[in-house]
């Protein structure tokens, strides 16, 4: 089935020019290639009108579940009669097993998974294995450890309409692939077996099936609504696919068992070997523990810990990912690339670093350094053909790129702000005076600082002047946070003080005015990457004006304004060329993605930090360095750029005393 696509809309702009170089340099071979898209230039549209063309399953990556779930949603609208699959993590909460040797601390694995999510995984393997018109919006747990693609094809039911087979026989066969007989209605990975009726709820579909046997022979096959029990349609035949995403056979689980047990004896010699009485008497006793589950129930708690057993892996060798679930032609988009690049370059060593302690401790086998993502080079092997897509693309894709396509203009007709830099000395002055500018006509300011503290003494200055401010910072639990962005949109508050306005990851059309004061403190929040962000957010408003105030002229300041004045001088010729009058953005007053990504409790990221510089003690110079490194990028990726900027300058102090020492 080929792709369509649906819009109200056709490409515009330099959307074309983009759109047709793209899909040109895919068809001359290229492996890397760049869209470079500035904010509002229809990156998304671009994307879905390149699938549309190439015909092929797209797989997008994205940095966090916030914008993916964003992604996922314009990819819905834009192929509504195609399949489009979300694959994130499936764990609301997780915290993973660790062993902490300086507190002799055990702590067990505690994670709770979101089922919602768990059927969209499984839904997403259905769809790659049985469909090409298949696009997937992923986050960076697509190069993440995952059941066995050959399972998923081999471990299912084929049923057709006269076959012969006894009801109670293919309930068995239920069974053996994760489905479980309940008399509840409706859910999912269950079936009910009724006389000669039974029905079988996948997690993979928002329907159910009916299989009416008439004794031996299947008389019928309906697709039926889950709760109302209508026929949505009748079948000749169809395949049933697992109910989980592990799932295995009885002679892998044996084979898996052998493999653990040699694993098992070799290890206890070494540890017997070097003294180490107490870490043998532990693994021995947690691993026959969990191989007499193994051989009773067929699963154990940590069972992914063993994947590399009952995958039939050498050591080290990868582990199967999403990736393995698509075909060998299929297109790949690295989203807002910038930032998740460094994070899939992280994953691997900061992952492996937890399990290492793990291991020498003897709470788990050395095969549980398998249980991994995959290393960057192994992600990069995986992918024929990728285009990165983001408005600042970082050294490795410009460096990687066969071209870059600049997608500068915007369908509105909107240029890039004014950005004009002012001295430190009078600033508050000037920018009192901007505000009430701003105010006189009907807009909205946002003000940019380095600190909490002086966030809030800012905004109370402003509120004695007579400026309706008030500050935003980490510090706020979600639902003040929540409140401070209704009252700006609203109109109820003027400006909002904050040191990082990029992480709400909303479009404020009504702000006008964006002031970043010390704008030349070098660091996370004052990169040239950061800068051309914070200037973007104030491209959906024709009257966008940026004020910098700084005391000299940074490299990555001078860089910022540079870029933003050749795309603003684009952006004015076309518009004079083509007789456009821009027109500031009127976007709904709605902020559901935000309260969502509010109630995921981002407010203690802090926490997160705190816990990462707590690990300095317990881990060696190595993997702490690691961590730091995977947590750093991380937080940047999620627009954390306070806690970036921490553990950035963590990790330095840890490399510089390397260095010394």
């Amino acid at each position: 089935m080929k792709f369509k696509l649906v819009s109200d809309f056709k490409p515009t702009g330099d959307q074309p020019q983009a759109i047709e170089k793209l899909i040109q340099g895919l068809r001359n071979g290229y492996r890397f290639q760049t869209l470079l898209g500035v904010t509002g230039s229809g990156k998304t549209f671009t994307m879905a009108n390149i699938i549309k063309e190439m015909g092929k399953p797209a797989l997008i990556i994205s940095p966090n579940k916030t914008l993916a779930a964003q992604l996922y949603s314009e990819f819905k609208r834009f192929f509504p009669e195609n399949r489009v699959e979300y694959f994130i993590s499936y764990y609301d909460y997780y915290q993973p097993e660790a062993y902490i040797p300086q507190k002799d601390l055990y702590i067990e694995k505690d994670a709770k998974i979101n089922d919602i999510i768990a059927r969209m995984r499984m839904s997403t393997f259905e769809a790659l294995r049985t469909r090409k018109d298949v696009v997937v919006v992923a986050s960076v747990s697509a190069i993440y450890n995952c059941g066995d693609p050959e399972d998923f094809d081999t471990l299912n039911i084929k049923l057709y309409v006269d076959m012969e087979i006894d009801p109670v026989d293919v309930s068995r066969k239920l069974v053996r692939i994760g489905y479980r007989r309940t008399d509840a209605v409706g859910a999912e990975g269950s079936f009910k077996l009724k006389g000669d009726v039974l029905e079988i709820y996948p997690t993979y579909m928002d329907d159910a099936l009916r299989i009416e046997f008439f004794g031996d022979e299947i008389d019928l096959i309906q697709r039926i609504d889950r709760m109302n029990k209508t026929v949505q349609e009748d079948l000749d035949k169809v395949t049933i696919y697992p109910a989980k995403e592990f799932i295995t056979t009885e002679e892998k689980i044996r084979i898996a068992i052998e493999s653990i047990e040699a694993e098992l004896e070799e290890r206890l010699k070494q540890f017997k070997a070097q003294g180490k009485t107490l870490e043998a008497q532990r693994l021995e006793q947690r691993t026959r523990a969990d191989v007499e589950l193994l051989q009773t129930m067929g699963y154990c708690p940590g069972i992914e810990n063993y994947s590399r057993h009952f995958d039939g892996r050498a050591p080290g060798e990868p582990p199967y990912t999403l990736l393995d679930y698509f075909e060998d032609d299929f297109l790949v988009f690295i989203d807002e690339s910038h930032l998740t690049i460094p994070q899939l370059r992280a994953m691997y060593n900061g992952d492996r670093s937890r399990k290492k302690t793990l291991v020498e401790y003897g709470f788990r086998l050395p095969s549980a350094l398998d249980n991994r993502p995959l290393k960057f080079e192994e992600f990069l092997s995986r992918i024929k053909q990728a285009i990165f897509v983001s408005a600042t693309p970082g050294d490795f894709e410009r460096e990687v790129s066969k071209q870059i396509v600049e997608q500068i203009i915007r369908p509105t007709g909107l240029v890039d702000p004014e950005v004009v830099v002012y001295p430190t000395k009078g600033q508050i002055d000037r920018l009192l005076m901007e505000i009430k500018n701003v105010k006189d006509h009907g807009e909205r300011a946002l003000v940019i600082v380095l600190t909490k503290k002086m966030a809030e003494r800012l905004s109370e200055y402003l509120v004695d002047m007579g400026i309706r401010a008030i500050y935003l910072h980490s510090e706020l639990d979600a639902i003040k946070r929540v409140e401070v962005l209704k009252k700006l949109r609203r109109g109820d508050v003027d400006v909002v003080v904050g040191v990082n306005l990029l992480r709400e990851g909303l479009d404020l059309p009504e702000v006008s005015l964006v002031a970043i004061m010390d704008a030349d403190v070098e660091g996370f929040l004052r990169s040239e990457t950061t800068l051309i962000q914070i200037i973007g957010r104030v491209a959906r408003n024709v009257n966008g004006k940026v004020m910098m105030f700084a005391d000299r002229l940074t490299p990555s300041m001078k860089r910022a304004i540079d870029e933003t004045n050749r795309r603003r001088k684009m952006q004015i010729e076309y518009n004079k060329l083509h007789g456009i009058v821009p027109k500031s953005i009127v976007k709904p007053f709605e902020l559901k993605v935000f309260e969502e990504f509010m109630r995921k409790k981002e407010e203690e990221y802090s926490e997160v930090v705190k816990s990462v510089l707590s690990l300095k003690e317990s881990l060696s110079v190595e993997d702490y360095t690691a961590v730091l490194e995977e947590e750093m990028y991380k937080a940047a990726s999620e627009l954390r750029y306070e806690d970036a900027a921490r553990l950035r300058d963590e990790l330095y102090k840890v490399r510089e005393k390397v260095k010394q020492s």
